[in-house]
């Protein structure tokens, strides 16, 4: 599904056909000069990008790498490549931001998370809807979904069912005059 909001930003939102969940969500505004800006995702992880230019330096495979997954009852973000042991970690809501907080005691990782569905509804994090679980060097960290939230997806999923399918013409150009 594609969106383009009024303040001319674009959403893309990708789902499984036959599972009907959310692989991939990412969102791009507009730049100061009016191009478009960098995909951010904000649900999935972006392709990996090989090219020659990034052949000779990228980043390591062993660095963490936090991926969030959409599932029916929770939102879920894994957290690949942290090798220290489960006391070692800290997960916990920081109410005044309302972000998610992952640390460790030695100091080695510190990651701040938003949940932009609850931004985008105006609803608040409450610790008791957050667990997490560290197995195979992976911190798994879930938030389980209000009702309200629950209620909108069941609302958007009934829209999409519903709604026509549009193609765009194929002589229609996609540069815009300027």
């Amino acid at each position: 599904m594609h969106y383009t909001l009024p303040d001319e930003s674009e959403l893309v939102e990708e789902f499984d056909l036959q599972t009907d969940e959310l692989l991939v969500r990412k969102r791009r505004a507009k730049t100061v000069l009016g191009g478009d800006g960098e995909w951010v995702f904000e649900v999935g992880e972006p392709p990996a990008r090989v090219t020659i230019e990034n052949d000779l330096m990228r980043p390591s495979s062993s660095n963490p790498l936090l991926v969030r997954k959409d599932r029916p009852h929770t939102f879920e973000w894994r957290v690949r490549n942290l090798p220290y042991p489960k006391p070692t970690y800290s997960v916990s809501i920081d109410s005044k931001e309302q972000q998610i907080v992952v640390r460790t005691a030695n100091k080695k990782y510190f990651k701040r998370i938003s949940i932009e569905d609850m931004h985008r509804a105006h609803l608040a994090l409450e610790e008791a809807a957050l667990s997490w679980e560290h197995e195979n060097n992976t911190l798994v960290i879930q938030y389980k979904k209000p009702a309200a939230i629950l209620q909108l997806e069941k609302e958007a999923r009934a829209t999409r069912l519903n709604a026509p399918e549009q193609t765009q013409p194929e002589e229609s150009p996609e540069c815009k005059q300027q």
